[in-house]
């Protein structure tokens, strides 16, 4: 674990374990999943404005990409006079070159504490004790290629945890087109050979994070069979999340897009 993250992995595991103690009269055995699960969902939660803003700068690159492109082609021997007019582009729009990923960092550490969190067998010296508890016949610890193996009870529990995964992956690859940032993809008509060069080279480029985005998902999968079960909660947990929050994002913005529209389309005759 890196020496900067074991104070918040810490202090995370304090937060686990007490919610785990309140969850015991309710969940019993199972109280430290509840926890696990919980504990995921409310970071998740509190993330969610970053997450927000990290969709927002996509589409707002997605928007400007073949502007972008064009801009690229036009002075690609003027590497200053290129940042200028790029610059310029974004500052126009609202956006950045950035918008779109320094919310995505920001989130970055939390995620990887909750990572560390689920899958060390010690923290701060002392053995992880969340580790011991147990989803049916399966120790949260236990790894699926080992202790009784994949023929055996705990076995048919990373089964269940393996077929959910996939599940979340199948539908999230389902519905990446729909999630994906508008206007990627559409055919452009009376743009200048720049500008069309560029929004081709755009739409490669969104086709090409489409694919990923179909396989990317199913990579849980694999990586879930070589961590402990609680790590593999968290991903089970943390994934549902993301399917979620972003199908609820898409349509909530997609929304306030049609909002913003309708007004603009009655404004005129309001003024009339």
């Amino acid at each position: 674990m890196p020496a900067f993250l074991g104070v918040p992995v810490a202090a995370a595991y304090h937060v686990v374990s007490v919610l785990a103690s309140v969850l015991a009269p309710l969940l019993g055995g199972l109280a430290a999943v509840g926890a696990i699960v919980l504990f995921t969902m409310g970071v998740r939660l509190l993330l969610l404005p970053f997450s927000y803003r990290a969709m927002r700068g996509m589409d707002a690159q997605a928007r400007v990409a073949p502007q972008a492109q064009a801009l690229q082609k036009k002075h690609a021997g003027q590497p200053e006079r290129l940042q200028r007019e790029l610059t310029a582009l974004y500052r126009a729009e609202g956006t950045s070159m950035f918008a779109g990923c320094l919310p995505l960092l920001v989130q970055w550490p939390f995620l990887s504490v909750m990572y560390l969190l689920f899958r060390s067998p010690a923290i701060g010296g002392q053995p992880n004790s969340l580790l011991a508890h147990h989803l049916f016949s399966a120790p949260l610890g236990s790894h699926w290629l080992g202790g009784a193996g994949p023929v055996s009870a705990q076995g048919a529990v990373f089964a269940g945890l393996f077929v959910l995964l996939a599940v979340i992956g199948w539908l999230s690859a389902r519905l990446a087109p729909r999630l994906a940032a508008p206007g990627t993809g559409r055919t452009r008509t009376g743009a200048t050979s720049a500008a069309a060069t560029g929004a081709d080279a755009a739409d490669q480029a969104a086709q090409a994070s489409a694919a990923l985005a179909r396989v990317a998902p199913f990579i849980t999968v694999i990586f879930a069979a070589f961590v402990p079960l609680a790590a593999g909660l968290y991903l089970l947990t943390t994934t549902a999340w993301t399917l979620a929050e972003r199908t609820f994002l898409r349509r909530r913005m997609s929304a306030l897009a049609g909002s913003r529209r309708a007004a603009g389309g009655r404004s005129p005759r309001a003024g009339a």
